[in-house]
């Protein structure tokens, strides 16, 4: 708790997401990753593990399987389904694995480890021009934290936060109430000596 998450402005994610080309395999690929990584707040692990059973269009949901064996549903936004659905059209080759996402060069298989994702996060914050100080493999959590960030800034509550990024202890999601600056000077108390 004595540091402050890590996280992009709102227009920095959107800078992030844009610089996938989206006119080529790879670019739709990632696109689709990263959009999950932003807008719904998932791990790199739970995204690499994403299996096309997960998906369910006709309830608009997505089944997220989380830390220590637990399953989540989530409603799945319009912008994140539609990026799925033009990657799986366009680029998703047929192959014997159910997991959502595939490596563009043969051999065809799933993403070996949350690793790749980490991956897609620098390439993209790299074209983006971007350098926050995340490094190594908690890079994929800088989107993580920018939802929340965002969200918390917005006027979600602290428990709509812990909600929606799946967390088992509200304690957890707490870090993300040092980042709301307006409302702690609310609640500041003046220095002492010092007349308000």
């Amino acid at each position: 708790m004595a540091h402050l998450p890590k996280a992009l402005p709102a227009e920095q994610v959107e800078r992030l997401l844009a610089s996938c080309d989206r006119r080529t395999p790879a670019g739709r690929r990632d696109y689709a990753v990263l959009m999950l990584l932003a807008r719904l707040g998932l791990r790199g692990g739970e995204v690499s593990a994403l299996t096309l059973d997960d998906l369910d269009w006709d309830c608009g949901e997505i089944v997220v399987h989380g830390k220590g064996q637990r399953l989540a549903r989530l409603p799945l936004p319009a912008d994140v389904g539609a990026a799925l659905v033009d990657y799986l059209r366009q680029d998703r080759p047929a192959c014997s694995t159910r997991r959502v996402f595939i490596r563009i060069k043969a051999p065809r298989r799933s993403f070996v480890s949350p690793s790749t994702i980490c991956c897609i996060v620098h390439r993209a914050l790299k074209r983006a021009g971007l350098t926050p100080a995340f490094k190594g493999a908690h890079r994929q959590h800088l989107l993580r934290h920018s939802l929340a960030t965002d969200l918390l800034r917005r006027g979600a509550s602290l428990v709509e936060i812990g909600q929606l990024l799946r967390h088992s202890q509200p304690n957890t999601t707490q870090i993300y109430a040092k980042v709301d600056i307006a409302a702690l000077r609310a609640i500041a108390l003046p220095w002492p000596g010092v007349a308000s």
